[in-house]
């Protein structure tokens, strides 16, 4: 009979095997679960029983709802037009310099990103507006298709994040203490690609385009710019302000933030039956493919669990002559490398199980290592060859676009979001400190 450490090895390697191999990441978490468990056990009975009881109580807990409701939030505020609101309002204040039109992208995908919590949907959502406006006002195209990209992250960094509400689930922490923690790195990361974007077009004035000519800003104008994306923030201010002030818990603020955006549709007469009817069937779907994954990897975590790797590494990683710090860094060149080939969420279900007990072990924050490793990850989003913000970006912009010009666009970006990490890595206190005060 095999050793179950080995098992549990020989298992890992299968399971990332499976997935290159284009099996769906649901499919090979379950079947080498199942596999490994039967392995270690000796009772193929055992291991289908723990199947079946796993996929009845991962997704059990009351905080499961919290996914479906910020899913529909965010696609009900898209309904509501509150992007294209919050882009124009942008853009009347930064428009008038060079390169003005993609700091406002940045800022516009900063604000989108408290009520959507997925980064290929603001790719998609601005490469439809703010390409366009980019390329009438004579933008580098490379540059343009960057400032898209780099931005598109904040999605899943800017709370409500679907990236954070797995790490709370699979970790066991706090979502309300992850959302309030990713608020101070959304801002850092927005100020960081703002700032890269205006040294950029200081050293080369050219690829910011030409500056457009518009009247003089009054008190008027200022007001109405101000107001105009007013529902969406009143949401967000909602939202986060509840979660962090305690009058109620994420799943509740992601009731009521549904319920907000539902009636901010109504109010600007966006709703319509067959609207409203397909943007319930995306969240139906999202939800349900995030909750198949949820299970798999729960089935996947009790599987190592039970072989013991997860606890034999944490003692081995912790007993090692490296400082701490390498050992983090080593975890993020992995993240990394995962996210040349797989999507976010996978990345998460396939590292935390094995990674949170060695930092655990190691001494570190858990909120902290969970901000942390979600940034890593999105920077995956941006590397070829898989680059889901960069496809879906391609997805929106069809014919229009070579992937290769996005890819080469986003570089400049993908460092300036390293940069970022880096930062954060340095300094714990910006992840850790407003937590604290909870």
């Amino acid at each position: 009979m095999i050793d179950p450490l080995t098992l549990a090895a020989i298992s890992i390697i299968v399971l990332f095997v499976l997935i290159l191999a284009g099996v769906h990441i649901g499919v090979s978490l379950a079947s080498v679960s199942v596999i490994g468990i039967w392995g270690i056990t000796g009772k193929l009975r055992v291991a289908v029983s723990l199947l079946e009881t796993t996929a009845y109580s991962a997704v059990m807990d009351y905080i499961f709802a919290v996914i479906p409701l910020f899913v529909l939030m965010g696609l009900l505020a898209s309904m509501s037009g509150s992007t294209t609101e919050l882009f124009s309002s942008a853009q009347v204040f930064l428009g008038r310099v060079r390169g003005g039109l993609g700091i406002a992208t940045v800022f516009a995908n900063a604000v989108f990103a408290a009520i959507t919590g997925v980064s290929v949907a603001s790719a998609a959502v601005f490469s439809k507006i703010a390409i366009p406006e980019m390329e009438r006002l004579e933008y580098d195209r490379k540059f343009g298709l960057g400032i898209v990209a780099g931005s598109a992250i904040l999605g899943m960094l800017i709370p409500p994040s679907i990236l954070m509400i797995v790490y709370g689930v699979l970790t066991e922490e706090s979502i309300g203490r992850l959302f309030v923690a990713g608020i101070i790195p959304g801002i850092l990361v927005t100020l960081v690609l703002c700032a890269g974007i205006w040294v950029m077009v200081a050293i080369k004035p050219e690829i910011g385009g030409r500056i457009e000519k518009v009247g003089s800003l009054n008190f008027k104008k200022i007001t109405t710019t101000v107001l105009k994306p007013w529902g969406v923030i009143a949401l967000i201010i909602l939202v986060l302000g509840g979660i962090y002030g305690g009058f109620f818990t994420p799943t509740e603020a992601g009731a009521i933030g549904a319920s907000g955006a539902f009636i901010l549709v109504l109010l600007k007469r966006k709703f319509s039956l067959k609207g409203f009817w397909s943007i319930l069937m995306a969240s139906g779907q999202t939800t349900a493919s995030i909750f198949l994954l949820l299970i798999t990897a729960q089935m996947y975590s009790r599987m190592l669990t039970l072989s013991g790797l997860a606890s034999s590494l944490s003692e081995w990683t912790a007993a090692l002559p490296v400082p701490p710090i390498f050992i983090i860094l080593a975890f993020i060149l992995i993240m990394f490398f995962l996210g040349m080939i797989l999507d976010s969420v996978s990345i998460l279900l396939l590292t935390i199980p094995i990674m949170f007990p060695i930092i655990v072990k190691l001494g570190y924050d858990p909120i902290w290592f969970g901000i942390v490793a979600i940034v890593a990850i999105e920077v995956g989003l941006l590397t070829p060859p898989f680059g889901m913000v960069i496809f879906s970006m391609k997805s929106a912009l069809g014919a229009d676009v070579e992937i290769e010009e996005i890819f080469l666009g986003s570089v400049p970006f993908l460092l300036m979001l390293i940069i970022s990490l880096m930062i954060l890595i340095t300094f714990p206190s910006l992840i850790t400190w407003l937590p604290s005060l909870m």
